[in-house]
């Protein structure tokens, strides 16, 4: 788990720029890009314990062509402030507040080897730090499609914590940056999470940058999307609201399992500038946004209030069947190389960290990180393409907003559908998990009996053909991929049931 220069500083000083992203057609284009300053870039970086890095891959990247590199990005970054209040719609107007604060961080980059391998989009995640430590959740879930297709991912450490410490899970140390190695991350500063927005924008400057210094310097750099998942999609939502429409940094966002509001557009010490508790994404943003959700997100994290309509930016998917995380997050994810068909079996496990995180009942093993990245690919699409999904249906909801509908096995009602849900061997829910620390988020399977599954298929092959029909039905519908639906239907060939550890 632990294994693992010099660009033209340019600040330029940037007024109040009016939100709204339409345009007249006969007004000159404007590069918003160009008002993000370009940080200082150190690296590859060497040296120390080595990288640190939690949820890297638990396989040699060489092995497919990749490389790892890591590198530091230093300047100045400006705080921000509203102009008039900032609604529920997202249609907020925002100035720089004229504080400014000097930092230091990191970027970690997993490139193909050959350029020629590159399809020409980088994806930038939004580390997440809600363990108190940098942890990479979207290239957990991703990082099969991620190689499959030749995308470079970068993960940025964009918040206090991950570099400096002073969060995380009690009983298991400082794993933040400094905590981890001091030798090799000692000069990092981190001024606080009001500067981690325009540290993010001045990434995608480094990313996009064709200086000799930079780090994808002589790449063919076509298009950014940037990403984030949980913590990190409540500050993408305020990043796509306040920041998109000043620097236009990014081509596309991901926001992944975002709970109700979104993070503040400044902390303490700075003067706090909190999110509304409802915030949708701003309808004229200019780019693709695709929202992802889980059950879990709708009612445990609260964002049901913020659904929105899909829009010609937006769009909104909701799974069924799964939990904002899973046995893929902390159990199998890691080490899943792309041609398993296990990592698809149905795990029942209440101990997806053994000795650290111990739950009262089975965590959900339902198909989150498989309808991600048809996700993934589908925002691809269109913003290379213009070639917007089709909306999905939304998770059913009682008539009295108290819960889900749920079919007669116990399964939700409406949303995306797999496999997992409409040729079930379990009950996946992204509610109802108890026990201590973060065990909330990880929901629930439980396991059909064998006289349910024998009421449902008479016969091994009678499942085998309802996870075909539903399996093909998803791939139609564009919510799985030809590559992962080959491994979901191997998985139903070589278990029928559920597997337990």
């Amino acid at each position: 788990m632990f294994r693992n220069v010099l660009v033209v500083v340019s600040l330029v000083t940037v007024g109040l720029v009016a939100i709204g992203c339409g345009s007249d057609d006969d007004a000159p284009a404007v590069d918003r890009r160009a008002s993000v300053p370009s940080p200082l870039v150190e690296g590859p970086v060497t040296g120390g314990q080595g990288r640190a890095w939690f949820s890297g891959a638990g396989f040699p990247l060489a092995d497919f062509g990749y490389l790892e590199e890591e590198y530091f990005l230093s300047g100045s970054a400006r705080g921000f402030r509203n102009v008039g209040d900032l609604d529920s719609d997202g249609n907020w107007t925002v100035e720089e507040s004229g504080e400014t604060a000097d930092f230091k961080t990191r970027i970690i980059v997993y490139r193909p080897v050959a350029p020629a391998d590159f399809n020409g989009t980088v994806i930038v995640e939004w580390l997440n730090v809600s363990g108190g430590l940098d942890a990479g959740p979207d290239w957990t879930s991703l990082h099969t499609e991620l190689i499959r297709k030749g995308y470079i991912w970068v993960g940025m450490s964009a918040q206090f914590v991950g570099v400096e410490g002073g969060g995380g899970i009690p009983g298991i140390g400082d794993l933040s940056l400094k905590g981890f190695d001091a030798a090799r991350y000692g000069s990092l500063n981190h001024p606080g999470d009001t500067f981690s927005y325009d540290m993010f924008s001045q990434a995608g400057q480094a990313i996009r940058s064709s200086d000799e210094q930079a780090p994808l310097a002589g790449w063919p750099v076509e298009r950014v999307i940037a990403v984030g998942e949980s913590q990190s999609a409540f500050r993408m939502t305020t990043y796509v609201n306040a920041m998109h429409p000043l620097y236009e940094m990014y081509d596309g966002y991901l926001v992944h399992s975002r709970g109700g509001g979104a993070a503040g557009l400044s902390q303490s010490p700075q003067e706090e500038i909190p999110a509304p508790q409802i915030l949708r994404i701003r309808e004229d943003v200019g780019v693709p946004v695709l929202t992802f959700q889980t059950e879990t997100d709708l009612f445990s994290l609260g964002f049901l209030p913020d659904r929105q309509d899909d829009s010609r930016w937006n769009r909104l998917w909701e799974v069924a069947g799964t939990a904002h995380a899973d046995t893929y997050t902390l159990t199998v994810g890691g080490t899943d190389r792309g041609d398993d068909p296990t990592v698809n079996d149905v795990l029942i496990t209440a101990s997806p960290i053994p000795g650290i995180l111990e739950c009262d009942v089975p965590i959900n093993s339902g198909p989150q990180h498989i309808v991600l990245k048809a996700a993934l690919d589908a925002l691809h699409r269109w913003v290379r393409d213009g070639q917007a999904p089709a909306s999905a249906p939304r998770l059913e909801i009682t008539t009295d907003g108290s819960g889900f509908e749920l079919d007669d096995i116990g399964n939700v009602r409406g949303g995306i559908r797999t496999s997992w849900v409409e040729a079930p061997v379990a009950i996946h829910s992204g509610l109802g998990q108890s026990g201590g620390s973060f065990c909330f988020i990880f929901g629930t399977s439980v396991a059909l009996s064998d006289e349910m599954l024998m009421s449902l298929y008479a016969t091994h092959d009678d499942y085998v053909a309802a996870v075909v029909s539903a399996t093909d039905a998803a791939v139609a519908a564009g919510y799985v991929l030809p590559a992962d639906a080959e491994l979901i239907i191997e998985s139903a060939e070589n278990l029928f049931g559920v597997r337990t550890e």
